[in-house]
């Protein structure tokens, strides 16, 4: 089952806080619902750990995160894909643009496509859709935050 979720977030900082912010696994840890674990591997791959709960299903996933189609400070598309054993698996990545608005401040627009298998993708899609909006909305609005603050 496949799924888009588009977006956008104001965020009170200058655009290069926001994209240091966006490679900075701390930060990500902290906006990423469900995050226990978030480290860098490379320049562009980090692993990750996270606890989802959809409906009545609650799953660790164990995952990879690459960043591609760097544009520094303006875009790059961020891709995930993690296990969460007899629960299934999770898949999907997002394109995130960032345009300057005025000195201080950023916008933020993302466009994510997300694909879930196995006893998850059983839930049907209204649940999958509606918990996958949140979760995108949770983690831009922390972040935005953090960033902001």
């Amino acid at each position: 089952m496949a799924l888009v979720i588009e977006g956008e977030e104001r965020i009170a900082a200058p655009i290069e806080k926001v994209w240091e912010a966006l490679n900075d696994p701390e930060i990500l840890k902290v906006a990423i619902p469900g995050c226990q674990h978030l480290e860098k591997n490379s320049d562009t791959g980090m692993a990750a750990t996270v606890v989802l709960k959809i409906g009545p299903i609650k799953a660790t996933f164990n995952g990879e995160v690459t960043l591609k189609n760097l544009k520094p400070p303006h875009s790059y598309t961020i891709q995930g894909e993690g296990k969460g054993g007899v629960a299934g698996f999770a898949k999907g990545g997002a394109d995130v643009t960032l345009t300057a608005d005025g000195a201080d401040s950023t916008m933020l627009k993302y466009a994510a496509k997300a694909e879930v298998g196995g006893k998850i993708a059983q839930l049907g899609s209204r649940l999958i859709e509606s918990t996958s909006k949140k979760l995108a909305g949770q983690f831009f609005s922390t972040f935005g935050e953090k960033v902001g603050a």
